[in-house]
């Protein structure tokens, strides 16, 4: 049987490059959205041409009863889960912190770190040789405005991502002789539709130019280093922050 793997926000962008590289790599492939289940019926297409089975679950990961639901649709449907991929994330419009509403920071800081606690805890519970499992594999998405801050735009959005990177340390050290490696990717300037969501449809154009690399990266680029993460290939990584940013 293939091994099991999970992505968050698998429609689009990142979690669908990830879920049809993953799929050409060996895994079964949850495929989590949470508007769009035309796209992420398109993603699953591609996933069982690869020769893999795919699955596609509705769920908001910051609803604690919905991904319940979700891990829950995955071990009735799939088995045991060995991948987790926390790739659900949002921007908001561009905003100075003292322009920022309290549902504003609630939006983001539940969706972009809550959910992945949400949905590491479930999976941890699956994964950890403490809990019965065979152990497993986290990859968290950060961003590179963990470190850049991102003021003027979404300083909120670049402080739950520099959550992730703490979190992501603290899971593997905490589970790291439970059979479960915890990494993260951080992105750069990656060509994808989530500009267009904040306000910022010319983004990528714009701060080229501010990249050593002169360029975007795609989804795809950051999808083998995730991919890479999930492989027996990074078997002694883990608590590892990745960054995919072109230098920047």
């Amino acid at each position: 049987m293939n091994p099991t793997l999970l992505i968050t926000g698998g429609s689009r962008g990142i979690g669908a490059a990830a879920a049809v590289l993953a799929a050409r790599d060996g895994w079964d492939v949850a495929i989590n959205y949470t508007r769009d289940a035309a796209a992420a019926e398109r993603v699953a297409a591609q996933v069982r041409a690869a020769g893999r089975r795919a699955l596609v679950l509705q769920a908001d990961v910051s609803d604690e009863a919905q991904v319940l639901a979700m891990f829950a649709a995955v071990d009735k449907d799939f088995g045991p889960l060995r991948g987790m991929v926390n790739n659900a994330g949002v921007v908001d419009m561009p905003a100075r912190v003292d322009q920022m509403s309290l549902q504003r920071l609630m939006r983001m800081f539940a969706i972009n770190l809550t959910g992945s606690f949400l949905c590491a805890r479930e999976a941890v519970k699956r994964m950890s040789t403490k809990h019965g499992g065979a152990g497993g594999v986290i990859v968290n998405l950060s961003s590179a405005a963990a470190r850049l801050g991102s003021p003027g735009q979404y300083v909120d959005y670049a402080a739950a991502k520099a959550g992730i990177d703490t979190f992501t340390l603290g899971l593997a050290r905490e589970v790291a002789a439970e059979g479960i490696r915890v990494n993260a990717v951080r992105p750069g300037i990656i060509d994808t539709e989530i500009h267009a969501s904040g306000g910022l449809p010319d983004r990528v154009k714009q701060t080229t130019p501010m990249v050593p690399m002169q360029r975007a990266g795609s989804a795809d680029e950051v999808a083998q280093a995730i991919v890479w993460l999930l492989s027996d290939a990074s078997s002694y990584t883990t608590g590892a922050v990745i960054d995919v940013t072109g230098g920047r």
